[in-house]
């Protein structure tokens, strides 16, 4: 596949780069960055020196339209929406990593984003970027919007819980996530000064991302799910664990949860369930994630206040971006989905 990438020099752009330079099926054909045109794409991402021979170029659509099967579109809020509909009139298929084609629900992009979505009948047509849950649409998609990183853990965490009836009402999901998370782009909060050795709440109400996992998990649940979603900053680069709380009036037990997760990912070959007796890693941790597609999902319960704790760890660059998406696109052309992804993580780190 002729692939594109438009917006190549941010943290997701830069491991999209890297994935997709050591793909069997993909040739990379341009790569845009207004800020860095006729740059080779080393200067900016250094760890593709001697990997990737390719120089960042002005996003000139009609070109790319020209050049391209795929264009991954790595773009700020906003821009997606505007752009995405050139491509698919030109026949080509488009991988958004905004968040401008996730929601359904148009009215949503004015709660959550603050703007109106120009291009509302496309939101039906694109298709949430999470194999796990979509693949059959995914595979017949010309236009995939990838989800949020903690949105991707959250959902990954409870979508069996969701679906076997176990979430009513409302769940509690406390994000935590790691500097990367916050993009290339410096501010005061980011700087070494202040972003190290950090546990900083930034946002224990109304995140973004609350909008897709209620989506998700409520269409998994067949009925409303409300989530109370918090995010916190943490002291890792790359990584997100999510906890999350479910209050139950049913009875169950760790064997049930067994079965109820076993049954749900079945050979999914990006989860890995992790809940150990022995050792120190006996529950998801995103140390172990680092560089990989993997999500790491494990469970516990609490007989004290009936509560079922789902977890779940990704590299927030990977699982929680462009990982998805790269596995989206292999589902579309028909291979086998662990095609250039099947990194483990990297350990120690």
């Amino acid at each position: 596949m002729k692939v594109s990438i438009i917006g190549g020099s941010g943290f997701t752009g830069g491991e999209l780069l890297r994935i997709l330079a050591t793909h069997p099926n993909v040739e990379i054909k341009m790569v845009t960055s207004r800020r860095y045109v006729g740059d080779y794409v080393h200067r900016v991402h250094p760890n593709l020196r001697g990997i990737l021979d390719i120089q960042f170029t002005n996003p000139s659509t009609s070109k790319i339209a020209e050049e391209s099967d795929v264009v991954f579109l790595c773009t700020p809020v906003g821009v997606s929406a505007n752009i995405a509909p050139e491509f698919l009139e030109s026949g080509v298929k488009v991988v958004d990593l905004s968040p401008d084609f996730r929601l359904k629900n148009p009215g949503e992009y004015e709660r959550w984003y603050g703007w109106k979505h120009p291009r509302p009948e496309l939101l039906e047509k694109a298709v949430y970027g999470l194999p796990e849950l979509h693949r059959e649409e995914i595979r017949k998609a010309d236009l995939v919007a990838c989800p949020g990183c903690m949105s991707t853990a959250a959902i990954l965490a409870m979508a069996p819980l969701a679906k076997t009836g176990f979430i009513k009402q409302s769940i509690v999901v406390d994000a935590m996530i790691g500097s990367s998370g916050a993009g290339a782009t410096p501010s005061l909060a980011s700087i070494h000064a202040e972003r190290y050795g950090v546990i900083r709440p930034y946002k224990p109400i109304g995140h973004r991302h609350t909008s897709e996992i209620e989506q998700e998990l409520s269409l998994l649940a067949g009925e409303d799910v409300k989530v109370a979603f918090s995010a916190s900053s943490v002291n890792i680069v790359r990584g997100i664990l999510v906890v999350c709380h479910c209050f139950t009036e049913k009875t169950v037990t760790v064997r049930d949860l067994w079965k109820i997760y076993r049954q749900f990912y079945g050979n999914e070959p990006f989860i890995r369930l992790v809940r150990d007796v022995r050792g120190i890693f006996r529950y998801p941790d995103p140390k172990l994630t680092v560089g990989s597609n993997f999500c790491d999902v494990g469970f516990e319960f609490d007989p004290h206040t009936n509560r079922i704790v789902a977890l779940a760890a990704i590299d927030n660059l990977v699982k929680g971006a462009v990982g998805n998406a790269v596995q989206s696109l292999n589902i579309i052309y028909g291979l086998d989905e662990k095609t250039g992804l099947m990194y483990p993580g990297i350990h120690p780190v």
